[in-house]
């Protein structure tokens, strides 16, 4: 319940792309989940009257989430306000971090000022979990250190879980190697609440999982043919894609666009 050390935060809005609509969570027929649900469930339990809204929709880049989900954002008067968006634009080959952070920062000034605790993510290093993408780990760093900045001017709580071992742990992925799995937003559910001082959150998300074997000369043979396969099956569609001008959002909008109370979590 709100208390004095945790006063509440009324009304949660959550604001970004397919991550923060819970691709990887579920499916089209059972209803994604995803991180900020889980998260508004960690809310609601310490704050049964909490309502939540997510306007996050999949393949936005960071000024479409400014430019289409701000305002509606602004105008359900968040008590905390979550904005995770640029990582389909550092993907782009024509990827500009100060463009991306600037609309960032917009929406950080423009959230916190409406009087909203806002809260956003650090990247995991994305060549440790796909390693036909290590070339895109200064990326990843490099926008790291400047939504911190931003984050910083506008006193947005930045949670830090790119700086756990096991935030880059494949289990916690899903096969595309590009969105969490449902262990995953769990991971990220719990490290934002306890960035937010949740009540009854801890530090249990920053452990490993147990440990593998370690992989044999077959296994590595079997690791390499499983990248070839993820090049066939994902970074060929999804550059297909990209040159056909089209997005995995196209025709899509936001799946909870209302404030509406959190229901407890199914089994």
């Amino acid at each position: 319940m709100p208390s004095a050390e945790y006063p509440g935060f009324g009304r949660y809005v959550a604001l970004g792309d397919s991550q923060t609509e819970g691709v990887g969570d579920g499916d089209e027929t059972t209803g994604l989940r995803g991180w900020a649900d889980r998260l508004a469930e960690h809310l609601a339990a310490a704050e049964p009257g909490l309502r939540y809204a997510n306007l996050a929709v999949r393949g936005r880049l960071a000024r479409q989430v400014r430019a289409e989900q701000l305002a509606p954002a602004l105008a359900l008067r968040p008590g905390l306000a979550t904005v995770v968006a640029g990582f389909n634009d550092l993907l782009r080959p024509r990827f500009d971090p100060a463009a991306v952070t600037a609309d960032l920062e917009a929406m950080f000034a423009a959230l916190t000022a409406s009087g909203a605790r806002v809260a956003t993510l650090a990247f995991p290093d994305i060549g440790r979990i796909a390693p036909m993408a290590r070339p895109l780990a200064p990326r990843v760093a490099d926008l790291n250190t400047r939504v911190r900045a931003a984050a910083a001017r506008h006193g947005v709580t930045v949670v830090e879980t790119a700086g756990y071992a096991v935030s880059t742990d494949p289990r916690l992925w899903t096969a595309d190697r590009l969105h969490a799995g449902p262990l995953g937003h769990e991971r990220i559910a719990a490290a934002a609440a306890h960035a937010l001082g949740v009540p009854g959150s801890g530090d249990a998300w920053t452990h490993p999982l147990p440990d593998r074997p370690l992989p044999g000369a077959p296994a590595a043979v079997a690791a390499v043919a499983a990248e070839l396969r993820w090049a066939a099956g994902f970074l060929g569609p999804w550059a297909v894609r990209r040159l056909r001008g089209r997005s995995s959002g196209d025709g899509r909008s936001a799946k909870r666009p209302l404030l509406l109370p959190v229901a407890p979590p199914g089994p």
